[in-house]
């Protein structure tokens, strides 16, 4: 029996010295890396967990069975909220499969012990599931009304700023590509949408098609507006300075109507805050003391009679 467990220990110590020899000193790999000259840099960069997780999802996204219809919806409104990456869509179902699984064991896990009811437990599980699978989209629908929002909220200036570069000599081609410059910073939306615009035209793809593209990713009613009317000057040949200066008082004049309109329904809006809030100060503040007062003299007498 001894001589059997010195055997065991000398083979398993042999093989992890001549495994530690292979792994630390051999390294066949590089060998024949230095050999042939094909050396992978990537071998060498720092791995982050984040880098495994994010593997991770998109291995899930591609295992969760996709319709179609669904993959298209989200598809354009992954596109207008300005996430165009190829991976996406795959990280976006990933992350609903792996909220929907996590958020319902974490939710049982959290209140298994407790003593509510089972029915309780078992909606709170079933909501926490439903969250964790429905909420991506949401996050993804609320990003594309943000950016939509910017996108509407800069077009006056980008508009106004176009007029001026068409008055002042420019193409329209060239005024757009001006104006993607000049809103760089100020309105980072209509300067990246106006740029793929540009890159569509280098590319070789027609006017129209590249404004009515721009018109169809960000689904913003002004710029449909601008995109037919420039397509429609560029169609029947009048000219571009005059349509868009018409179409930028247009859109100052829409824009002071939204406002008044704000402006008529913010009475009504105020009613219930006052009713709920300021009301209830003002009668603690008016009838408070006059009812301390009655309370302070007129019990008393009441209770002497």
């Amino acid at each position: 029996m001894p001589f059997l467990m010195t055997l065991v220990v000398f083979i398993a110590l042999a093989v992890a010295a001549a495994l530690a020899g292979m792994r630390l000193y051999v390294r066949p790999k590089e060998a024949m890396d230095r050999v042939v000259g094909g050396i992978d840099h990537n071998e060498h960069l720092p791995s982050h967990p984040s880098l495994a997780i994010h593997e991770l999802i998109k291995r899930l996204g591609n295992i969760v069975p996709q319709s179609p219809k669904d993959v298209t919806v989200m598809r354009r409104r992954l596109i207008r909220a300005g996430v165009r990456n190829d991976g996406a869509l795959r990280i976006l179902y990933g992350a609903k499969a792996a909220f929907g699984v996590a958020l319902p064991l974490l939710t049982g896990v959290l209140i298994g012990g407790s003593s509510a009811d089972s029915g309780n437990k078992i909606a709170a599980v079933l909501a926490a599931a439903a969250v964790g699978f429905f909420g991506p989209n949401e996050y993804v629908r609320r990003m594309a009304a943000k950016r939509q929002k910017e996108i509407a909220r800069g077009l006056p200036n980008a508009l106004d700023l176009l007029v001026v570069c068409v008055e002042s000599g420019l193409g329209l081609d060239q005024a757009i590509l001006q104006v993607s410059k000049e809103l760089e910073h100020a309105h980072p939306e209509v300067s990246e949408e106006f740029g793929l615009v540009n890159l569509e035209l280098k590319a070789g793809k027609r006017r129209v098609d590249a404004l009515r593209n721009v018109a169809e990713r960000t689904g913003v009613d002004d710029l449909k507006k601008l995109v037919a009317v420039l397509i429609q000057a560029d169609r029947f040949g009048t000219g571009v300075a005059q349509s868009l200066r018409a179409h930028a008082d247009f859109m100052r004049i829409q824009a002071r109507q939204v406002a008044e309109e704000k402006a008529a329904k913010l009475g009504v809006k105020l009613i219930f805050p006052i009713f709920f809030c300021i009301l209830p100060s003002l009668f603690v503040v008016t009838v408070g003391p006059v009812i301390m007062k009655i309370l302070r003299e007129l019990v008393p007498m009441m209770n002497n009679i």
